[in-house]
């Protein structure tokens, strides 16, 4: 019964890294490299140190971007520039997920903690940008980033987005819990299942999971 629990839906908002893309590309990879690097600059500290404080930011700040914000200081405009120019030659052209999400009833965003021209090129590299009526990126929320509510809250004013007519598709667990929170149906995004009171649907297949939604 999954059609019918999404039938009221007309803003359909959807994360970007490792939900429209599979996690097995490792794009991730080639940016947590970058982020060390910055972090190393940043603080002085070693390799090993900064990739430490990598994972620290981002489990208590929500992004590695946050913590640097908060703890140093740092120009957040060029550390997006830095760490997401990488190659995007791992994406391939996915015509079916094109399609499924073009065709959805009403509007669909992207929304990501990168920045918004690091998901242009994902999309592009994708054959998923037409399908897209919006990016908003991290600079679009002043750099606050997902999971704070507050996020979410200044992207959707700005989109004009009614999270009680709004879906989140995600693979981060932790960003689903204001959207849910805010009204909105709310989909897990990963290759493996984890439950959590504020998911209502899991899929390791994006584009199948859309099909049933879109079926006649």
């Amino acid at each position: 019964m999954t059609k019918p629990f999404f039938s009221h839906v007309r803003h359909w908002v959807f994360d970007l890294d490792n939900t429209l893309y599979p996690p097995a590309a490792r794009l991730f990879d080639q940016i947590e490299v970058k982020m060390t690097d910055f972090v190393m600059r940043a603080t002085g500290a070693t390799r090993d140190q900064a990739n430490q404080l990598r994972k620290h930011y981002w489990a208590t700040h929500g992004t590695t971007l946050a913590g640097l914000m908060r703890e140093h200081d740092i120009d957040a405009e060029a550390y997006l520039e830095e760490v997401h120019d990488i190659s995007f030659d791992a994406l391939t052209p996915d015509p079916h997920l094109a399609e499924m999400i073009a065709a959805l009833p009403g509007r669909k965003i992207v929304y990501t903690n990168g920045s918004a021209p690091y998901a242009a090129q994902v999309l592009r590299a994708r054959g998923l940008d037409a399908a897209f009526d919006a990016i908003y990126g991290v600079e679009n929320a002043g750099f606050a980033p997902k999971p704070e509510r507050a996020a979410f809250e200044t992207v959707f004013a700005q989109d004009g987005l009614d999270p009680a007519l709004g879906a989140m598709f995600e693979d981060d667990l932790r960003n689903l819990a204001a959207p849910y929170d805010m009204g909105m149906r709310t989909v897990h995004v990963a290759p493996d299942r984890q439950d959590a009171p504020h998911v209502h649907h899991h899929t390791s297949d994006l584009a199948g999971f859309l099909r049933r939604l879109v079926s006649k």
